[in-house]
């Protein structure tokens, strides 16, 4: 089976599906780094070389093979990956796969990303955890049509990470 986790930066993806790892014994695959290996380039780099389009057919593409997978897998997606072209029609007509959308509000994603910032070129320029707020609020309207599609969604706000590992395996 595939676990795949999508929501928003900093919901979460990469340390409950390191948690999820050590529960189920499951490989951990987190796009953007199975991208950068295909590739040999960041993702950055790849923006930067051979633009967002590129970059999102590549995505698309990687994302496609992974879903085929036979393996044991938990797929940690980039907050941007059920946004474009069929990707999240995909995910969802896998047979073989679950969706989980770790939903945070704006207020506790603001809370968490401010502080981590620096290493998040999108956010990286945004100066205030006010203008951060906006900002989230904006991709999150247009996003929660797309996030929204999972099979299921898990709040995370007031939970710990051991809480939400154990809801998402409660569901499976």
């Amino acid at each position: 089976m595939i676990i795949v986790l999508i929501g928003y930066m900093g919901s979460g993806k990469s340390s409950i599906g390191r948690r999820l790892v050590k529960k189920l014994d499951y490989r951990l695959i987190d796009l953007d780094d199975f991208i950068e290996e295909k590739e040999n380039a960041s993702v950055k780099e790849i923006f930067e070389s051979k633009g967002e389009i590129y970059f999102r057919k590549k995505e698309e593409q990687y994302l496609k093979e992974l879903l085929k997978l036979k393996e044991n897998v938990i797929l940690s997606l980039g907050g941007g990956t059920p946004c474009f072209g069929n990707n999240m029609q995909y995910i969802t007509e896998a047979k073989n796969a679950k969706s989980f959308y770790l939903k945070g509000s704006i207020t506790k994603l603001a809370d968490k990303l401010i502080k981590k910032k620096a290493k998040r070129p999108l956010i990286a320029h945004i100066e205030t955890k006010e203008a951060l707020a906006e900002f989230i609020g904006k991709h999150l309207f247009e996003r929660s049509h797309y996030y929204s599609k999972a099979e299921y969604h898990v709040v995370t706000d007031g939970k710990t990470k051991d809480e939400i590992t154990k809801e998402i395996l409660d569901l499976l």
